[in-house]
């Protein structure tokens, strides 16, 4: 009669652990401090548009300000850079630690030009909002039609 191995099926789950890292590491994902693997994009976002503007709104519970970085570059890159600083236990021991914590970068190519110089950003109960004016040579014009 077959006796299972149960130390080999304790070992069955670090042994997963390490080859998810493994993997990671040679797709060129990472993981963001102790929490779950991060996701192909974060923060997360949204992009949409009017007439005037780009809007971009992205996810960033428990930011600062001063933790990000926003750059325009080449008239249709936006670059959001930061770091989720972990929370300061003075007492007591961590029971479960799953949110993400550490260094992120996201490069968005823009759908339009934009006016770098009158870019706004504003970060509101965790979710920050940019206003990227597009360049007059990107607005919409209407063409008036003429008939014979």
């Amino acid at each position: 009669m077959y006796a299972p191995q149960w130390n080999s099926l304790a070992n069955f789950g670090a042994t997963m652990t390490r080859f998810q890292r493994d993997m990671d590491r040679m797709m060129g994902r990472s993981s963001r401090g102790n929490g779950p693997r991060a996701s192909a994009a974060y923060p997360p976002l949204d992009l949409w548009q009017d007439a005037e503007n780009l809007y971009v709104e992205a996810e960033l519970p428990g930011m600062a300000m001063d933790d990000l970085e926003i750059y325009v570059s080449g008239g249709n890159q936006l670059s959001l850079q930061g770091q989720r600083k972990p929370p300061a236990i003075e007492k007591g021991n961590w029971h479960r630690q799953e949110r993400g914590y550490g260094q992120f970068s996201r490069v968005v190519t823009l759908p339009d030009l934009v006016d770098a110089d009158n870019v706004q950003a504003q970060l509101r109960d965790g979710v920050l909002t940019i206003t990227l004016p597009k360049r007059e040579e990107a607005k919409p014009r209407r063409i008036a039609v003429r008939s014979e």
